[in-house]
C-alpha cells in the first residue's frame, strides 16, 4: 500500500517566515514536482487531502500557505483574506516562485521543471505565474477567479495549460471563458479548456457546491496531463 509523508516546510522568501505544506510518496525514488495553489478559503483539510492525493498519485507537492496560518471558515472572511493576496500579487507569486524553487532543489525532485494546480484563487494564481515563471512544465488552473489575460501578458507563456470551468460559474462567467480561450488560441499557446455542466468549486465538496460527475471527470483528465508533461 502506497504511503505519503506530510509536513511542512520554510520557503525562505519575502522575510515573513513564510511555509508550505509538503506532501510526497515516502520512498527514495525521484518524483515530479508539483506546487498546488489553495482556493481562498486557505490552507484547510481538502487542499491538504488534494496534495496527498496527488502524492499518491506519484508527484512531490507543496503547497505554499499564502494566508500565514489564517484559515477561514466564512465566505466573508474569505473573501477579505482573498483581497490581502490578490492586493499584493507580487508577494503572493514570489511565495510560489519560491515553493517552485524548493521543489527544483530537492534531489528527489526529476525533472527540475515542476507541474502547478490550482483551485479558485489558485487558479487564477495558477494562471499568473504560468505567465511569468520558466520553471512550469504544465499548468492547470480550475476555475481562476478574475483572470483576464491579454495578448501582451501571455506572450512569453512556455507551459502547456489544461483548465477546467463550470458553465453556472458566476466568478468565471461564460464571456471570461471566452476571453481566456481567445487570447490563448490567438496567442499560438498550447491551451485547452474543459467546461462542465456546474457552478464554481465543483471539485470540493466540503461548502456545498461539490458536482460529482463533473469532478470524478476532470480528476483523472488533470492527472494524465500532468503526468505526460511531467514524463512521469
Amino acid at each position: 500500500m502506497a504511503v505519503v509523508h506530510t509536513g511542512m516546510v520554510d520557503l525562505q522568501v519575502n522575510g515573513e517566515g513564510a511555509k508550505a505544506f509538503v506532501a510526497r510518496p515516502d520512498d527514495d525514488a525521484q518524483h515530479p514536482g508539483l506546487v498546488l495553489i489553495q482556493e481562498y478559503w486557505g490552507l484547510e483539510p481538502h487542499i491538504k487531502d488534494i496534495a496527498q492525493k496527488l502524492a499518491l498519485e506519484g508527484f512531490v507537492t507543496l503547497v505554499p500557505d499564502l494566508y500565514h496560518g489564517k484559515v477561514a471558515t466564512e465566505p466573508d472572511d474569505a473573501g477579505k483574506l482573498i483581497m490581502t493576496v490578490v492586493g499584493n500579487m507580487e508577494r503572493a507569486l514570489g511565495e510560489i516562485q519560491g515553493a517552485i524553487n524548493v521543489l527544483k532543489e530537492q534531489s528527489s525532485v526529476e525533472p527540475k521543471k515542476v507541474g502547478i494546480i490550482g483551485f479558485c484563487m489558485g487558479g487564477l494564481l495558477t494562471f499568473k505565474i504560468a505567465e511569468i515563471s520558466q520553471d512550469i512544465a504544465a499548468a492547470v488552473p480550475f476555475y481562476g477567479v478574475m483572470y483576464q489575460p491579454t495578448p501582451e501578458s501571455v506572450a512569453n507563456l512556455q507551459a502547456p495549460v489544461l483548465a477546467f470551468y463550470g458553465s453556472q460559474d458566476s466568478y468565471t462567467p461564460p464571456e471570461y471563458i471566452q476571453h481566456i480561450n481567445d487570447v490563448y488560441k490567438g496567442a499560438g499557446k498550447d491551451y485547452e479548456g474543459i467546461v462542465y455542466n456546474a457552478g464554481h468549486a465543483f471539485v470540493n465538496p466540503t461548502h456545498g457546491a461539490g458536482v460529482e460527475d463533473a469532478a470524478r471527470d476532470a480528476w483523472p483528465k488533470a492527472i494524465a496531463f500532468l503526468k505526460r508533461h511531467l514524463g512521469q
